[in-house]
C-alpha cells in the first residue's frame, strides 16, 4: 500500500472513531475533526471548519474552545475537562482530554471527548436520591447541616470577628400519626408535599427549607435583623399553617410545632442550634401544639431533666421495676366488684411510686411500652392468688394497651397468645382508648375477632375525649364503655353533661354494651347516678384509691353499707367500701 493510500486509510478510521477527535494548531484553528466531534456540536466537518463567527451556539463553543487549546499548549499540559453540550436541540455531558502533542515543528493539541450523559444522569439521580427528599423535593438533613456549617465558618473568619444572625427552625407536624392512621398514607404523603410547599412561601433565595425526616422539617432563616423580626415571620407561618389542606376530596386541618434557635445565642455550631431548636419544638408540643417558640436556658433544664426519665424508664425495665395497683369497678347498686383495673406503676432508685403520667407517654415514644405491657400481665400472673382472695375469683381483670399498640398486629398477636397462655383469658379485659377504633389501624376488623376468639373483653377507656362522636360508636362492638371522668365530676351540678351521659348511656345500652363511669369521687356524683341513671358501675376514689397488693390484708373485707353523704374522699390508707362479688361481672 503507497503512502497515499494509507493516509486516506487512515483518515477514514478517524473519521468514524467513535469517540469524538479533532486536532488544532498553534493558532487554535482546527485541522482534522471527525463525525462523531461534528456530531457532538450538531453540525458536520465541513461546517465545523468553516465557522468564521460566534454569533451563534456553535461559533461560542468553537471560540471557547480554542481559548482552551492555546492556554493549554501554552502551558504544555494536559488536562480532563467534563463538558457539556445545552444547545436547543441537545443537552449532552462530554469527558474531554487534551494533550499538547509535537509532531515535527509544529504543535498540536490533540483532543478526545466521549459521551457520558447517561453516567451523569445516573450520578445526578443518586446525588439528587442522597441530598435531596424524594417525595417533597427538598433539601435533606445534610445539605442544611452543610449550610449551616458553612455560614458559622464564614462569619467566624469575618475579620471583624463575625456574628451574622440567623434562626433555625424545627418544624414538627403535629398528630401526623393520627392524620396517617385516619386518612391512610397517600393522603398523608400528600399533605407531606402541600405542607411543605406552605412553608416555603415567602422564603428568599438567601434562606433554606429541609425534609430532615418523616414530619419534621428544619428552616434556616438567613440573615435576620432581630429576634422580633422573626417572631412575625413565624406568626405568619403559624396561620397560614391553620388554613385546611384540601386533599382528594378531604379537608383535612394540620398545624406545626415550631422551636427555634438564634446564632450565635444559641449556640455557635450546627449541633447545638439544631438540639435548642428541638428542645424549643417538644416544649410547645408539650403545651399548646401549633405554635412557635424561641429557646431558651429553662428548656434545656427541662431536657435534661427528660433524658434522666428516659434513662430511668429503660433501666427500670430492664430490672422490672415496676409494680401494680388495681383500683376496683364496682356495681353501684349491690357495692360488689365487677372487676379491677391494674394500673402499672414506677419505684425509681429510692423506691418512691411514680404515676404513670410521668412514664406512659415516654415509653410510648421510645417504643418501650410493648415489654412493659408484659410485665404487667407477668406482675398480675405472679399474685394472681392474692388478687383473688383480695378482689374474688370472678372479678375481670382489665389492662390498659395504647392505641398504638392496638392498631400494631405483631404485638397483639403476641399479647393475645400471652392472654391464652394464662390458661384463664377471660378473666382478662383489654382497655384501650377511642381512637384505636377510630383510626384506620384494623383494630375492630382484625385484632378484635382474635380477642373474642379466645374470651377476652374489650372496654373503650376515656370515652368522650377523644375523637369520639355518637355515630361511631354505633359501629364499634366492645364489651364495656368507660365514660371519662371529664363528664362525671360535678355531674349533679351540669345539665349540658347530664345529657352527653344520657345519650351516651341509651345508645350503648341499646348496642349491648356495660357502662362504666370514671372518676366518681363525690357522694353527690354517687347519688345522681344511682337516682337519675340506669349506669350500674362506677369506678374512682369515693370508692378507693388504688391498690397495691403490699397493702392488701386478708382480714380487711370490705363492708356493704353505703357510704354516708358526709365521708370525705379515701386517704391513701384508706380501705375499699365494698363486698366481693362472683362471676364475670357483666
Amino acid at each position: 500500500m503507497d503512502a497515499y493510500a494509507e493516509l486516506q486509510m487512515l483518515r477514514e478510521i478517524m473519521r468514524m472513531l467513535p469517540s469524538a477527535v479533532t486536532v488544532q494548531d498553534e493558532h487554535g484553528d482546527f485541522l482534522l475533526v471527525n463525525d462523531a466531534a461534528a456530531a457532538q456540536f450538531n453540525t458536520t466537518p465541513d461546517g465545523f471548519l468553516s465557522v468564521t463567527t460566534d454569533a451563534d451556539f456553535l461559533g461560542q463553543a468553537l471560540t471557547h474552545r480554542r481559548a482552551t487549546a492555546l492556554n493549554l499548549m501554552r502551558s504544555g499540559r494536559t488536562a480532563v475537562f467534563e463538558e457539556r453540550v445545552n444547545s436547543d436541540l441537545d443537552k449532552r455531558v462530554y469527558l474531554t482530554t487534551h494533550r499538547p502533542v509535537q509532531i515535527g515543528e509544529r504543535s498540536l493539541l490533540l483532543s478526545s471527548a466521549s459521551d457520558v450523559s447517561r453516567q451523569k444522569a445516573v450520578e445526578e439521580e443518586l446525588f439528587r436520591r442522597a441530598y435531596y427528599d424524594e417525595l417533597t423535593e427538598l433539601p435533606t438533613r445534610r445539605v442544611i447541616e452543610k449550610h449551616v456549617t458553612d455560614l458559622i465558618a464564614e462569619d467566624s473568619s469575618c475579620p471583624e470577628g463575625g456574628y451574622g444572625h440567623f434562626a433555625l427552625a424545627f418544624l414538627d407536624i403535629d398528630n401526623f400519626k393520627h392524620i396517617n392512621d385516619y386518612y391512610g398514607h397517600a393522603i398523608g404523603d400528600a399533605l407531606l408535599v402541600q405542607f411543605a410547599k406552605r412553608l416555603g412561601l415567602e422564603l428568599r433565595a438567601s434562606d433554606m427549607l429541609s425534609r430532615i425526616s418523616g414530619d419534621e422539617f428544619l428552616l434556616l432563616l438567613n440573615p435576620i435583623q432581630s429576634q422580633h423580626e422573626v417572631a412575625d415571620y413565624l406568626e405568619r407561618l403559624v396561620q397560614r399553617l391553620r388554613a385546611p389542606f384540601f386533599i382528594d376530596g378531604s379537608e383535612v386541618f394540620a398545624t406545626a410545632s415550631i422551636g427555634v434557635s438564634l446564632y450565635p445565642e444559641h449556640g455557635r455550631s450546627y449541633d447545638p442550634l439544631h438540639q435548642n431548636a428541638d428542645i424549643a419544638m417538644y416544649q410547645v408540643k408539650n403545651d399548646t401544639k401549633g405554635a412557635a417558640v424561641f429557646f431558651d436556658a429553662s428548656m434545656e433544664s427541662e431536657a435534661l431533666a427528660r433524658m434522666a426519665t428516659e434513662q430511668a424508664l429503660r433501666l427500670a425495665i430492664l430490672d422490672k421495676r415496676f409494680c401494680c395497683a388495681f383500683q376496683p369497678k364496682v356495681d353501684i347498686r349491690t357495692k360488689e366488684i365487677q372487676g379491677i383495673e391494674a394500673l402499672v406503676r414506677l419505684r425509681d432508685d429510692n423506691g418512691v411510686i411514680q404515676a404513670p403520667g410521668a412514664f406512659i407517654n415516654l415509653a410510648v415514644e421510645l417504643g418501650l411500652i410493648d415489654e412493659l405491657t408484659h410485665l404487667v400481665l407477668a406482675e398480675i400472673m405472679k399474685s394472681i392468688d392474692l388478687i383473688d382472695e383480695a378482689f374474688g375469683a370472678g372479678a375481670t381483670i382489665s389492662i390498659n394497651v395504647a392505641a398504638k399498640q392496638a392498631g400494631n398486629a405483631e404485638f397483639m398477636h403476641s399479647f393475645a397468645k400471652a392472654l391464652q397462655d394464662t390458661g384463664c383469658p377471660t378473666r382478662f379485659m383489654v382497655e384501650v382508648t377511642e381512637d384505636a377504633f377510630l383510626a384506620k389501624t384494623h383494630f375492630q376488623d382484625d385484632i378484635m375477632p382474635m380477642l373474642r376468639e379466645i374470651g377476652v373483653g374489650v372496654s373503650i377507656d376515656d370515652f368522650g375525649v377523644g375523637y369520639s362522636s355518637l355515630s361511631a360508636l354505633a359501629d364499634i362492638t366492645a364489651d364495656e364503655i368507660k365514660i371519662d371522668r371529664s363528664f362525671i365530676t360535678d355531674i349533679h351540678k351540669r345539665p349540658r353533661s347530664q345529657g352527653i351521659l344520657r345519650a351516651i348511656e341509651s345508645l350503648s345500652e341499646a348496642l349491648g354494651m356495660k357502662v362504666i363511669a370514671e372518676g366518681v369521687e363525690t357522694f353527690e356524683e354517687l347519688a345522681y347516678l344511682q337516682a337519675a341513671t340506669k349506669i350500674r358501675y362506677a369506678q374512682g376514689y369515693y370508692f378507693s384509691k388504688p391498690i397495691f397488693l403490699d397493702d392488701l390484708q386478708p382480714q380487711a373485707r370490705i363492708s356493704s353499707d353505703v357510704r354516708s353523704e358526709s365521708e370525705a374522699r379515701p386517704t391513701d390508707n384508706a380501705r375499699p367500701a365494698y363486698s366481693r362479688a362472683g362471676g364475670r361481672g357483666y
